[in-house]
């Protein structure tokens, strides 16, 4: 948190009527990866989602017999919404494409009522969902502004006799690195200042900027930063719905990421490394009279999430769980607090040995110090 020149003043202001965790880490800083730990809290040795759903990588999907925090709530009554990007699904089987495959209604949803969401894809200004067909719902919008209004809509419509509970993925600022023209305006042509260890290494790049749309890794700071900036509006107009519903006291909200970014650090792009810039995450949580405002120090890994929401919310965890449950803490209360943390990367293929032999020689560490 700060340590880039973004502009989120919605943010900010929720965050100084909150509780931010400065050293929030992604267990595993790779997307399906992060959202099998999050929804499990669990380990991606225990859950079976060891590297990214997509048709380089066969089998990989969180299977129906996952307790996640969704199935939890479910049984406990609540109405469930998931919004967004989904990636825990393997895209090999019938019916996928690349990275992105349907989720049909039923067991493999975990829980979640409400569906309006993709397997995984990067057409930020031309999304699709599915709902519960198949069949692409195509759109001509930017995509977190369109999952904000459905979002939103969700909230209106909810059964108000059911406590509900609302997961929303937007996707940017994952690459490819773009954004609204009137975001991207905020940052272009400025001197933006750069990281100290940023260094700018294009064989170490080359792969990423097809991909990312960018040749300089400097080049991705204005769309990125832009990118953050219309989450940061689509951000209140959550919070503003909520209040509109006098639902903003007694909802639990949460903000955070499934990893960080680069951006030229260490001469690299993307996530997917133990640097400080990869694993490090935001990760910011207001629940008025219950959990404290400020910040805190607390070493937090994305499998104590599950167990700490729940027992917030005085819900019992399941037995599987490998992560701790802090919510004494985040009340304000005493209790243990952790020096060291387990993480896990994705697996190793053949084909990848020599790129990520190369880059442990590069200076990845395995190791986070507090």
């Amino acid at each position: 948190m700060k340590q880039d020149p973004v502009i989120t003043p919605n943010i900010d202001r929720f965050a100084a009527n909150a509780l931010s965790l400065d050293n929030a880490v992604s267990g595993c800083p790779l997307c399906s990866p992060y959202r099998a730990s999050l929804l499990t809290g669990r380990y991606p040795q225990s859950n079976g989602v060891i590297t990214n759903c997509s048709s380089f990588n066969p089998g990989i999907e969180l299977a129906e017999d996952q307790t996640c925090i969704s199935d939890v709530l479910k049984g406990a009554g609540y109405s469930c919404g998931y919004i967004g990007k989904w990636h825990l699904d393997d895209p090999t089987k019938p019916g996928g494409e690349k990275w992105d495959i349907f989720t049909p209604p039923g067991p493999k949803r975990h829980g979640f009522d409400f569906w309006y969401a993709y397997g995984c894809h990067s057409s930020h200004f031309r999304p699709w969902y599915y709902r519960d067909r198949p069949e692409k719902i195509r759109v001509e919008q930017w995509g977190p502004e369109h999952e904000t209004d459905t979002a939103i809509d969700f909230i209106k419509k909810r059964d108000p006799g059911k406590p509900f509970a609302l997961f929303m993925s937007w996707n940017p600022p994952h690459p490819p690195y773009i954004c609204p023209g009137k975001y991207r305006k905020m940052y272009q042509g400025k001197d933006l200042p750069r990281r100290k260890n940023f260094r700018n290494d294009p064989f170490r790049n080359r792969r990423w900027a097809k991909y990312s749309r960018v040749k300089d890794p400097a080049d991705a700071q204005a769309p990125y930063f832009g990118a953050v900036s219309s989450l940061d509006d689509q951000f209140q107009r959550l919070l503003n719905a909520l209040a509109e519903q006098g639902l903003d006291k007694n909802t639990i909200v949460v903000l955070s990421s499934d990893h960080g970014e680069k951006l030229g650090s260490h001469g690299m792009m993307s996530k997917v490394s133990w640097h400080e810039e990869s694993v490090g995450i935001p990760f910011i949580i207001r629940y008025p009279g219950v959990v404290k405002t400020g910040r805190d120090d607390l070493l937090f890994n994305t499998v104590d999430v599950m167990p700490s929401l729940l027992s917030l919310m005085g819900l019992g965890i399941p037995k599987a769980v490998e992560g701790r449950d802090f919510a004494g803490i985040l009340r304000g209360g005493k209790g243990g607090r952790p020096t060291s943390m387990k993480m896990e990367g994705p697996r190793i293929k053949p084909m990848r040995f020599k790129t990520r032999v190369e880059r442990l020689r590069l200076g990845w560490r395995a190791l986070r110090t507090t």
